[in-house]
């Protein structure tokens, strides 16, 4: 790679890394693409060598943190016994650390009502993030119970409990009732992760 496309190459990730940060503090909407150039030290002028449109920016940020966090999620889950594994990634997600760190977690609070209400553009990438996390979840599930959830329907809903619940968590900071909700969702959700 020449020097060119070396420099082409650390300012797209800046692009990116600004994106990151702006989407999950601001949300969509208040990650203007001027912001994001800002933020990575280069001009308006230059997004377009880099990205098509601010949705193709968005997608691609809201791909690589599900990516990175996903990541985070399920190192070293093999070498857990079957029973623990999804209750160790409701532990990795539900927790305080994560609540407070809401520029490095994960994407989906900062971004599901927007998507859900006035950014519906981005739907069918959180379609595919949710349903990359659903299958990791899946395959470490035990086998479901006569009666009760296939392994899909208890990946769905423990997602949905967990990014429900950390958004709530996050919403509720400073005080007493947000480490309550966080402690409330890590008991249902391996309640029903161990459900036999």
């Amino acid at each position: 790679m020449n020097a060119k496309d070396q420099q082409k190459e650390r300012s797209h990730e800046s692009i990116l890394a600004s994106a990151s940060r702006l989407v999950r503090e601001r949300g969509i909407a208040g990650a203007r693409v001027a912001e994001v150039m800002k933020g990575a030290g280069l001009t308006v002028g230059g997004f377009y060598a880099h990205f098509a449109s601010k949705e193709a920016l968005v997608d691609d940020v809201l791909r690589r943190a599900a990516e990175e966090m996903r990541a985070r999620l399920f190192e070293k889950l093999p070498e857990r016994p079957e029973q623990d594994l999804l209750g160790l990634v409701l532990r990795r997600y539900l927790t305080p650390a994560h609540r407070d760190a809401p520029l490095v977690g994960c994407p989906m609070p900062a971004v599901v009502g927007e998507i859900g209400t006035t950014a519906s553009a981005h739907a069918p990438v959180l379609a595919e993030i949710v349903a990359a996390m659903a299958a990791e979840m899946e395959a470490v599930a035990h086998a479901p119970t006569e009666g009760g959830p296939s392994k899909k329907h208890l990946a769905l809903g423990l997602i949905a409990l967990m990014v429900g619940g950390l958004s709530l968590a996050r919403a509720l900071a400073g005080t007493p009732l947000s480490d309550e909700v966080l402690k409330a969702c890590r008991a249902v959700g391996l309640r029903a992760a161990t459900a036999r």
